[in-house]
Order: structure tokens, then C-alpha cells, then sequence
């Protein structure tokens, strides 16, 4: 009788705690991942492999500085998983870096499932109510890479959102104009669960489209010049021009901290520095001084060529914007590039100042530019500056001085910093 009775309290116990299995939330932790999309790369033909190479590249530079990571790639899609749990911890921090590689149009975090409808339902209810809490409609959207997979695209949408409606009871359905999109995407390996993403940084990704030399000053405009034509894929070394005495060790730095600002979204920077001090002096003491800035920009243009040459850049690229100041009109910039042994790009030609302030306000360096700091092409500012001038009348003020004996002066000044991302 007494062994009976402890069969019957050890069915009634099992029954029991299988009751509660099933009625009480499965604490098993929801694994969360990166997964970013692919932006123009998807246009290329037998030349993707190439864009995703240099695409992959960065996201695994950055990916190991956060931490340890899997990266993997398919269907125009980058798959970041944490390998461990420090990596979990840390993965708003690389989600935030990841924002910043050119290349992918859209990024977002998702929970991942098993392919069967019961995972996915019971993923979406686990992970999207604290998604979702500050949200008043949604719609949900399926999407089957995976055409075996039983249930169509809108028929999945339907059971997936029936439980989050029955999950999150403050929640309501809006087809047309919902306040967030909740996705299921059925890839090959895993179904995945996301609410919302964010923007990518767009373009192409760094490094597909060759190397050119930035000539960096204090201002606004350059850095935005920089940023542009990273975002198409250029790998860009910096050149900046400084005159001291007659700029400050504070001028200096803040052109430091505008390359340092830069290297968020390309890991690091090489500035090259070269003192145009004598040059610009001996400008001032032998030549009209109406020409001064133009004659300035075309050593810089000079000197600029060979650094480029130096360090494999095949293009100039600055901040200028046409009419913008005296030396920015058509003529001006055609008498200054004539200078170049190389072409000359500039990304901010069409753009108004509003337009480049935005620009810059978004990629942070707005702050620095303004600060109050005089750079080389501050000093000795003409007061009636050429701005329809004439090449021939330019050379005749340039043969006043010794081009060449400058030229090889200011090139022994030269020096190097490098700038290395910091998280």
C-alpha cells in the first residue's frame, strides 16, 4: 500500500511540474544578432565579390574591437553574432559602429528562431514587448527567403501578428500607416525577429574606389569633402599646410581632432603636415598682393601633388564650393588647379554653405571647425582678392619669387602624424 501511494505522489508531482513547463514562460535566453543590408554592392555584377571583400573587411575591423564576434554574409545581408558573453553585453557598442560602415543601407537588431511557427511565435512574444512598449500601432511583414518553408509570407504575418496582439494587449493593427514594422524574415539557417531599424551610412564600402589625398584645413568645408568621398569607397591620407608662428600649436590640434573625428568612419588617418611659413612671407614681401591667395593655393596645389605621389594618392580632393569666398569662382579654381599634376576632386562644388553645415553637424565635426583658431590661409588675407583673374597675369606674379627653391624648402618641413580611431 505505502509503495502505491509514493507511485501516485510521484505521477501527481510530475504531472504537476509538466503543468507548470508548460504554463509558465520559458526562461531559455533569446539570442540576439546584427544583421545589415547591403546598399549599392547589389547592383554589381561579376565585380560584387570584390565591393563584399572590402565590405567584410571593415565589418570584422570593427567587430574586433569591440569584442568576439562571427561575421557572415548572404543574400545581400551581413550576419554579426556575439561569440560570447561579453560580446553580448557590448553589442549596442558595435551596433553603434556598424552604423557608421559605408556600404549598407539599413541595420538592425534581431532575435533569432527556429524555422517552425511555433519558435517564431513564441521568439516574437518574448522578445519584441519591451521593442514595442512606447507604441500604439504596428504592422507585421514576413518575408520567405526559404520557400520551403510551410506557411506563405502573408500567412505567417497573420499568425505572428494575432499573438502579438494577444501578447501586448495595448497594441493595435495599422496596415497603412503603422508606427513601427515588426519583420520575420525566413533565411536559410534561422528565422529571424526585428522591430524597426536604423539608417545606414549608405554609399560604397571603404576602400573600392581607390586613394586620394584630402588637403585638410581648420574649416568647415573640408572634412564634409573628406567624409564624401569615403562614403563612395576613397581611402583618403590627409595634407594640411601650417604657418607658424603665425598659427598657433592650438590651430594645429584642432586639425588633429578633425582627422581624429574622421577616422570614425574609416579607422585611421595619415595627416601630413608641411610649414608654408617662408613661402608665404616671401609671397608678402615680392608680389602684388591682390594675387596672394591664389599664388598660395597654387603651391599648396604643388606641393600637394607630391605627397600625393609619395603615398599612391591618385587625386587631390578639397572643401571647395563654387563661389563660395574670393578664390572659389570659376576662373580661380581653374587658375589654382592648373598647379595640380593630378586631378582634382571636389564633393562640395554644387552644395550652399546650409547644405555643408548639415553635412557636418551630422558627422560631428561642426563643433571643432568653428572653434576660433587661424589657419594658413587666414594669414595675410588679401584685402581685395582676385576673383576673375587671368593665368597669364597669376604666372608673371609667380615668377617673381623662386618657385622651385620654395617648392624644395617647404617639402624638407614635412612630417607625419597618424590619427587611430578610439571607441
Amino acid at each position: 500500500m505505502s509503495k502505491k501511494y509514493d507511485i501516485l505522489i510521484w505521477v501527481i508531482i510530475e504531472i504537476y511540474f509538466n503543468y507548470i513547463g508548460a504554463i509558465m514562460p520559458n526562461n531559455e535566453k533569446i539570442k540576439e544578432i546584427i544583421l545589415c543590408k547591403y546598399g549599392e554592392i547589389i547592383l554589381k555584377g561579376t565585380n560584387r565579390s570584390t565591393f563584399e571583400a572590402q565590405l567584410l573587411r571593415e565589418v570584422k575591423r570593427r567587430a574586433k574591437l569591440v569584442g568576439n564576434y562571427e561575421v557572415s554574409y548572404n543574400q545581400s545581408t551581413v550576419y554579426v553574432e556575439p561569440a560570447d558573453e561579453e560580446a553580448e553585453e557590448n553589442l549596442d557598442v558595435l551596433y553603434d559602429q556598424l552604423g557608421k560602415v559605408f556600404g549598407f543601407v539599413a541595420i538592425c537588431k534581431a532575435a533569432v528562431a527556429e524555422k517552425t511557427l511555433e519558435s517564431i511565435i513564441d521568439t516574437a512574444v518574448k522578445y519584441l514587448p519591451e521593442k514595442l512598449k512606447n507604441y500604439k500601432t504596428f504592422k507585421c511583414e514576413a518575408k520567405r527567403s526559404d520557400k520551403k518553408f510551410p506557411l506563405s509570407s502573408p500567412e505567417l504575418s497573420g499568425e505572428v501578428g494575432g499573438a502579438i496582439l494577444e501578447a501586448i494587449p495595448h497594441l493595435t493593427v495599422s496596415l497603412y500607416e503603422p508606427e513601427i514594422v515588426v519583420k520575420i524574415e525566413v533565411r536559410e539557417a534561422h528565422a529571424y525577429i526585428h522591430a524597426g531599424q536604423d539608417k545606414g551610412a549608405g554609399g560604397m564600402p571603404l576602400g573600392s574606389a581607390g586613394k586620394g589625398l584630402l588637403l585638410l584645413s581648420g574649416g568647415i568645408d573640408s572634412p564634409v569633402a573628406g567624409y564624401m568621398m569615403m562614403k563612395r569607397g576613397m581611402v583618403v591620407d590627409c595634407v594640411h599646410f601650417e604657418s607658424m608662428p603665425y598659427t598657433s600649436q592650438a590651430a594645429h590640434d584642432k586639425v588633429m581632432q578633425l582627422a581624429a573625428h574622421l577616422t570614425e568612419y574609416c579607422g585611421k588617418i595619415k595627416v601630413h603636415v608641411v610649414s608654408l611659413t617662408h613661402i608665404q612671407e616671401e609671397l608678402r614681401d615680392n608680389c602684388v598682393e591682390d594675387y596672394f591667395t591664389l599664388l598660395l593655393r597654387r603651391f599648396m596645389m604643388k606641393l600637394s601633388s607630391m605627397v600625393a605621389a609619395e603615398n599612391e594618392c591618385h587625386v587631390l580632393v578639397t572643401g571647395e564650393s563654387l563661389g563660395q569666398v574670393a578664390s572659389q569662382t570659376m576662373k580661380a579654381m581653374c587658375v589654382t588647379e592648373d598647379a595640380a599634376s593630378i586631378p582634382v576632386f571636389r564633393p562640395c562644388i554644387g552644395l550652399d554653405k546650409e547644405e555643408i553645415v548639415k553635412i557636418s553637424r551630422a558627422i560631428g565635426t561642426f563643433d571643432t571647425s568653428i572653434q576660433p583658431y587661424d589657419d594658413c590661409c587666414t594669414v595675410f588675407t588679401p584685402r581685395h582678392p582676385r576673383t576673375q583673374p587671368e593665368l597669364e597675369k597669376v604666372l608673371a606674379e609667380e615668377a617673381k619669387v623662386d618657385v622651385e627653391g620654395l617648392i624644395a624648402e617647404a617639402w624638407e618641413t614635412r612630417y607625419l602624424e597618424t590619427i587611430y580611431q578610439e571607441l
